[in-house]
């Protein structure tokens, strides 16, 4: 649980850090997609030009989405006979789906 949260908080950082860009981002566009697949995300790519993806650079990131269903957990660490005490569970949104758009320039 605790490195989903650090991969939740890297996506945040790579994803408000793309929204306030006035310039370019200088990393390689696939880091940035491998980066945001590997944390769940399904990545949409729109591009300017037709140079090789590895030429372009990103200009933004757009439209993160999350699509959540309620789940019910039912016990947990801790308490009596390991329920923490609980018996009637506890509803959590759990992420289903995930999506992104990538902008890059690629007239160079």
């Amino acid at each position: 649980m605790r490195t989903l949260g650090i991969v939740a908080a890297a996506v945040a950082a790579l994803v408000s850090a793309a929204a306030g860009l006035a310039a370019a981002d200088p990393r390689n566009p696939l880091d940035v997609i491998e980066q945001l697949e590997l944390a769940g995300y399904t990545v949409t790519v729109d591009r300017i030009g037709n140079a090789p993806i590895q030429d372009c650079v990103v200009t933004g990131l757009r439209n993160p989405q999350q699509i959540t269903v309620p789940a019910v957990v039912i016990g947990g660490a801790g308490g009596a006979g390991g329920h923490g005490g609980r018996d009637d569970g506890e509803v959590v949104d759990v992420v289903v789906h995930q999506s992104i758009s990538v902008s890059l320039d690629c007239a160079r």
